[in-house]
């Protein structure tokens, strides 16, 4: 394909799978059950977290912290004491992981909310790179096992950070289509990134997006470097192209 018939062909993809449809079947669907700011972020915060696996696996762990959270994961979170720490396990994920994200999130709610944790500090350059840098630090300022480190993933260890570029993605994107939130107005579209895994970096060496033959942080910069060329202002609606494309098996 020409450079044109990429973008066009992307872009019919994109428009084709971001629909409500795609939230039946997909975790997103979780914190689509909630209208409060708060609900969604933590929600959506979570099962991102756990977003590993087939993805009906991810939602029956998703309809697990349902349960324990109840009609509402941020008062769950505000009332949260680590005496009645919950029992949950999804694979490596486990109630010691969930009791550190609980008291974590609590402070951070006591001092400014999650979306302030993304801010860009004086000085830095605007990018999804620092961003996710300064929520992790901040997020790893609680008290916690060593063990839990891993479920927040360091771009400056060359992590592709899938999950949450992917949770970034639900709280900034335009909702018009009724999939992605945008409740997150600090942060501009522009800035995303693709959840880059093995289906989705697969899709994009298929389709010559991408060269580099690891799944890391320097693919997600050649990647969103060619996507921005097709949609400089949306550049992570192709997420929704190279998913589909993967997931129906069209190339």
């Amino acid at each position: 394909m020409t450079t044109t018939e990429l973008k066009d062909f992307l872009d019919f993809k994109a428009e084709q799978y971001e629909n409500i449809d795609f939230i039946a079947n997909d975790p997103i669907k979780i914190p689509h059950q909630y209208q409060r700011k708060e609900d969604i972020e933590i929600a959506a915060f979570f099962i991102a977290t756990v977003a590993w696996g087939n993805r009906l696996s991810i939602i029956k762990s998703g309809l697990k912290m349902t349960s324990i959270w109840g009609d509402s994961p941020y008062e769950f979170i505000m009332e949260y004491s680590a005496k009645d720490k919950p029992q949950f396990v999804h694979r490596t994920f486990n109630s010691e992981d969930f009791d550190f994200f609980c008291r974590s999130l609590q402070n951070i709610y006591n001092n400014g909310g999650l979306e302030k944790c993304f801010d860009i500090k004086k000085g830095e350059t605007v990018n999804a790179y620092n961003r996710i840098g300064n929520f992790r630090e901040r997020m790893l300022s609680t008290t916690h096992q060593k063990r839990s480190e891993k479920h927040i993933s360091n771009p400056k260890k060359n992590s592709a950070c899938k999950r949450i570029v992917m949770f970034l993605r639900w709280m900034v994107r335009n909702p018009k289509n009724g999939v992605d939130f945008g409740i997150w107005k600090n942060i501009s579209p522009k800035e995303l990134y693709v959840p880059l895994d093995v289906h989705t970096g697969n899709i994009a060496r298929k389709l010559n997006l991408i060269t580099r033959k690891q799944n890391d942080w320097k693919t997600n910069e050649e990647l969103i470097t060619k996507l921005r060329e097709f949609d400089v202002n949306d550049p992570a609606k192709y997420d929704f192209a190279l998913f589909g494309i993967g997931v129906n098996k069209e190339i």
